[in-house]
Parts: structure tokens; sequence; C-alpha cells
């Protein structure tokens, strides 16, 4: 049937309203923040658990990659560790890269740590590498960046770029001690983290790097230690801390970690991020209570600069190097405090 101007006319402004509303609606629809922020997992463990055939399984006691489970309670990153020469064949490049690989496959973002040794580097441990004990200062942080490099490029050729990278792991007084003892010399401290940062640019300019100490609560430390990498120049992108409370002190220590987090922002104009988390197994409910409110206020960081929380190490569980503070039980299915990341 021929139809009238009139009718045609009709149309036009029924299709121009539609077209009106919708477009509004996708301005002004509510920003879906939620959908960016990180809850993840360090998992450095997991490779060598699985070579002792240590099993896993899902809420309902049904055997799972523990991956799967991770993804099944609201976790979508991983982040993993990376030694220079371990004594044993986990946290090496190539299980580095392998893990890295098996998480984006099931959809997860990657945190890659890089702790510039050959094993544990923390607030009490920054030991130097076999192979760089006596490298002149300045062979150092070549070595510092050909590491990177090398690492994040193997990554890159199997398909992995990492969201954010770690240069050094709890560095509340520097790395490569004694050469990057901040408390020494910050100024060789913050040239150390410039070469990680320099060769994490250079293989992806979208990762984000992290500048990592321990204690998130305490923020003289992280005044002292951002002050002096910035009077030296230091390049970074995200301010990363770890956070183990007690079942006693968690409120107030979390308290004390968001008024931490709000004044890095507001002093030095950074992202911060929650790189480790974790609380005894034995209190899972009072566990799953302090992750909630440490992801709520991390959420509510000024400005939105607040990344994510990551538990480290949650797939722990029985006997395991006696590690206390995983997220499994005994029987190695998740606790309730992994819901906490269920959102």
């Amino acid at each position: 049937m021929r139809k009238s101007p009139k009718n045609i006319f009709k149309l036009f402004i029924c299709l121009s309203l539609l077209l009106s509303i919708s477009f509004n609606w996708g301005q002004h629809k509510p920003a879906e923040a939620a959908a960016t922020f990180a809850k993840g997992a360090d998992v450095g463990w997991l490779s060598e658990m699985e070579s002792y055939n240590w099993a896993f399984y899902n809420d309902s006691g049904v055997k799972q990659d523990v991956l799967q489970t991770l993804k099944d309670h609201g976790m979508n990153s991983i982040r993993l560790r990376v030694w220079v020469n371990p004594s044993i064949n986990f946290s090496n490049k190539a299980d580095v890269v392998k893990q890295a690989v098996r998480a984006q496959k099931l959809g997860f973002r990657i945190m890659i740590d890089f702790h510039y040794s050959d094993t544990w580097a923390d607030p009490a441990n920054q030991t130097k590498p076999s192979a760089w004990t006596s490298k002149s200062f300045t062979d150092l942080k070549t070595a510092v960046y050909d590491h990177t490099y090398d690492v994040l490029n193997t990554l890159k050729s199997n398909g992995v770029t990492p969201e954010w990278v770690q240069v050094g792991n709890e560095t509340n007084n520097g790395m490569l001690w004694a050469d990057g003892k901040a408390s020494v010399s910050m100024s060789n401290f913050a040239a150390l983290i410039n070469s990680g940062y320099n060769a994490v640019k250079a293989v992806s300019s979208t990762s984000k790097v992290i500048v990592h100490l321990s204690n998130g609560y305490d923020n003289a430390l992280f005044r002292w230690m951002f002050d002096g990498l910035k009077t030296n120049g230091a390049k970074y992108d995200v301010i990363g801390m770890s956070l183990y409370p007690t079942t006693s002190n968690w409120s107030t220590l979390n308290a004390q970690t968001l008024t931490n987090m709000n004044d890095m922002v507001a002093r030095y104009g950074k992202e911060v991020i929650i790189s480790e988390v974790g609380m005894d197994v034995s209190a899972p409910a009072t566990a799953k209570a302090f992750l909630t409110d440490i992801i709520s206020k991390t959420k509510s960081v000024t400005g939105g600069k607040g990344l994510g929380v990551f538990y480290w190490e949650p797939e722990c569980y029985g006997t395991w190097y006696s590690y206390t503070k995983g997220a499994f039980d005994s029987s190695g299915k998740p606790t309730i405090a992994l819901d906490a990341f269920l959102n």
C-alpha cells in the first residue's frame, strides 16, 4: 500500500526518536569499571605442585584444573614470578612462558614479577643471581635490561603480552644488594628500576611497570621510597603493595592501606595495585571478610586508580612447603575465602 507523505513524516520522527534514545543510552549508561578491575592470583608454585601430582577440586569436590576453579570464583588475572637461574626447574623463563600461555588461553590477564635473583627476593633477601655477582654496576644495569627483555620478548613470541610487569619484588630497601640497596644508594636503585622499565617498554609500550613494596599500610615506608625514587628520576607506572594481616588486625590495616593508596595517588600521580594478599587458611570466614573489604577499598581509590587485588598462592594446601596462607582446604577444595572475588 502506498504511504502518504504524512505517514512517511511520522515514521521519520519515530525513527529519529529511537536513534536519539539509543545514542544517549550509549553515551550515558553506567561505566563498567568492575570489568577492568583485576581480581587475581599468584600461582608461581603451580607447576611444581602439579609435578608432584597434587590434585585440585572444585566446590563440589570434582577434580578440576585449578586455574578454571579460580576463574569460576571470579578471578580474571594471573601473576607469575621469574627467577634468573633457579636451582629447580620452576619459575625460570621456560616455566613462566608455559604457565602464562596456559593462563591466557583460559582468558586470564597476566602480571609478570621479576625477582632479579635465583631465588626468593623479599624485604630481607635481595640476593644477586650467581651469574651477576662479579659484574660492575654498569654491567648490572645491562644484565637487568637484557634479562627483562629476553623473558618478555619470549613471552611475546608465544603470543603473551603482560598487562603488568613488576621490576623487583617487595623492594622495601631496593634490590640486587649491595649495589642496589636503596638505603645505601637510592640513585643506584632508581637506575636499576629504569633499566627494567626501559626493557619492558621496548617489548611492549602498553605494559604497566610496577614498583612493589610490602606492608601496604606503612605510609612512612612508601613516602621514603617513592620520594627517593622521584628525586632520582625513576620511571614506573604503578605502585604495588603487599598486605598480610592477622585475623585480629585486618580491619585496621585495611583502613591504613586505603589511606596510603590515596596518598600515593595524590602525592605521585600513580595508579596503585595490591600485588599480594593472604591470610591464614584456618580462618576462611575472616579471610573472606578481609578480602571483600580490601577489594572494595581498592576499587574506591581516588580517580579509579586502584587497579586490582591479587591473592598470593591461594592453591596451596596441606603440607605444601608448610605455607599456611593459602585458600584451599586440606582436601584440595577452595575455601569460602575465594568467594570474595565473585562480587
